[in-house]
């Protein structure tokens, strides 16, 4: 086997792809420090029973795992951030009031989620903990459709669902509660002949109602049909509820809503919402609220966030991220070194051409060059 071989669905990123998903990366960051958002780093792999707290069967399967050599303890390499952010907000910030962060980094899955899908994402997203109302989920909404604006995506059709629903039909049936992941599973890629052979001996009220979901889509009115057609239960009813807030508050997208689009991790416990575009068949961000994740470190914290990849983003955004600069020549000449540094310190790129080649300028636009003018050295449009 060719040693420069890489393993599948793993693979380098060019300086063309790097350099758009690096302008992306600094535009969505400096958009969620503007909504307050601060910034943390949590490290690539922790022990894995913290990595996982809250994510189920779904996120371990995902997860790379090793055993640390100086421990003898099973750490893993993160395959999700979120849970990441959660422990920092509940352990070491330990704030008691509204907390705002963000992130960016890589994340690794054993297998891709798609055909052509990498391993190695790129995640960066945001999260509010400490509110419990629908101002914070409307805030997060918001932030994400902001990012994808700035991401140049346009059209963006905003998917709402609540983990409400289900959470609320299983807990009324035991023989469901047994099934839990796998209904989540089965809803999500709306599997209705696994649904109904999954349901058969259900109670029929729980049956019928879960038998109903995957064809609860659509615009707002699909949620006056949810109400005639699911359980009457007061978490069901608050559940719709929340939805029809979200939906009438005009965020700037088209809304619909999808009452079994549960895909996702299984740590979602309430609203939950996917962000797609024409012509992409996958969601370009997911989100949603997550209130119990961080009870494993002793403080629950009401939470809501989403998250995208970033690498996936740049492939579809129209962004173009080829740089304008400013071609110099290479001198040993004090008043050319001078001019070139002041001019990469006030943000300009110069590229000073190596002897030899002068005509190599593959990767920049150089569409001004530096010229000397009675021992003066100016910036001209480059013919």
């Amino acid at each position: 086997m060719s040693i420069w071989l890489l393993p599948e669905n793993i693979a380098d990123v060019l300086p063309s792809e790097a350099r758009k998903i690096e302008e992306l990366r600094r535009r969505l960051l400096d958009r969620f420090r503007a909504y307050g958002y601060e910034m943390v780093m949590p490290p690539l792999l922790e022990y894995l029973e913290s990595l996982l707290s809250g994510g189920g069967e779904d996120l371990s399967l995902r997860t790379f795992k090793l055993v640390d050599q100086l421990s003898g303890r099973t750490l893993g390499l993160r395959a999700d951030m979120t849970p990441q952010v959660a422990r920092i907000d509940a352990h070491l910030l330990n704030r008691q009031g509204v907390t705002r962060l963000c992130y960016a980094g890589n994340v690794l899955h054993t297998r891709p989620r798609g055909l052509h899908a990498t391993r190695e994402q790129i995640q960066i997203g945001a999260e509010i903990y400490g509110h419990a109302g629908l101002e914070a989920d409307l805030e997060i909404q918001q932030l994400m459709l902001d990012a994808l604006r700035l991401a140049g995506l346009s059209r963006v059709r905003l998917d709402l669902c609540h983990a409400g629903v289900l959470a609320s039909l299983i807990d009324a049936e035991p023989a469901a509660a047994a099934l839990g992941e796998v209904l989540y599973e089965v809803l999500a890629s709306k599997d209705v002949p696994r649904l109904v052979e999954l349901t058969a001996n259900f109670a029929p009220v729980t049956r019928d109602a879960l038998r109903a979901l995957p064809a609860l889509y659509g615009d707002v009115s699909v949620l006056t049909e949810a109400r005639a057609r699911l359980p009457n239960k007061p978490e069901i009813t608050r559940a719709l509820d929340d939805l029809a807030f979200l939906a009438s508050q005009g965020v700037g997208a088209e809304v619909m809503i999808d009452l079994a689009d549960l895909r996702g991790y299984a740590y979602h416990s309430g609203v939950m919402f996917s962000a797609y575009i024409d012509d992409v068949p996958n969601a370009v961000a997911r989100g949603g609220r997550y209130d119990h994740v961080a009870q494993v470190y002793g403080r629950a914290r009401a939470a809501t966030g989403f998250s995208l990849d970033l690498r996936e983003v740049a492939r579809i955004s129209p962004v173009e991220a080829r740089s304008s600069a400013i071609l110099a020549p290479w001198q040993l000449n004090d008043a050319l070194c001078a001019r070139v540094a002041a001019l990469r310190d006030a943000g300009e790129i110069v590229i000073q051409a190596l002897p030899g080649h002068e005509h190599v300028l593959d990767e920049f636009a150089c569409d001004r060059e530096l010229i000397e003018r009675d021992g003066v050295w100016v910036v001209e449009p480059r013919a």
